[in-house]
């Protein structure tokens, strides 16, 4: 798995792309939240869950399904001031279906685990991408503070941190344009 920081990143960097006027600092953490949320499935390793299976790690968490069916649970649940369908909640949940989809997105370019089931639960396979460039993340605290995980960061700040902070100043630069024309 790419580290909680980069999945956090990753979807505070599409926030930047959306409209201004539903970006609020609520909606930001509720996508870092939501973009990290996926990994809970780690504690199917406490509970005997076997990895491949569609409970295990990297399986339904990490589905397109569970980011849509997360994207409206929480659009539904924490945006009930604003009409459900309307174009701010269908920005919403495409907002959040996009940072909670972008966690198994992120992981399928890692160079470790069984892949990504991102069709559970009509599918189970796993998959990677064509390219695993990104060192995967150890799972635990204390297996991150080691030589692995210094190649973690350096690895993420280059394929994940770099892309975001063009892509971050790109959005500013198309706000700045947007407001001063």
């Amino acid at each position: 798995m790419a580290s909680l920081f980069s999945h956090g990143l990753v979807a505070v960097t599409l926030q930047h792309t959306y409209p201004k006027n539903i970006s609020t600092r609520r909606l930001w953490m509720i996508l870092v939240i939501c973009s990290i949320l996926p990994d809970a499935d780690v504690v199917g390793f406490f509970w005997g869950i076997p990895y491949q299976d569609m409970w295990g790690h990297r399986g339904i968490t990490h589905s397109l399904f569970f980011a849509f069916l997360l994207a409206l649970i929480v659009t539904f649940t924490l945006f009930r001031d604003v009409k459900f369908i309307s174009l701010s909640n269908l920005l919403r949940i495409s907002l959040i279906f996009l940072a909670t989809a972008s966690h198994g997105l992120l992981d399928a370019m890692t160079n470790g685990g069984y892949g990504i089931a991102f069709f559970a639960p009509f599918d189970n396979s796993r998959y990677f991408l064509p390219w695993t460039p990104i060192v995967v993340s150890p799972i635990g605290v204390k297996s991150f503070f080691s030589e692995w995980g210094v190649r973690v960061i350096l690895s993420e700040l280059l394929l994940i941190g770099v892309p975001c902070s063009v892509l971050l100043l790109f959005a500013q630069i198309r706000r700045k344009l947007t407001f001063s024309g």
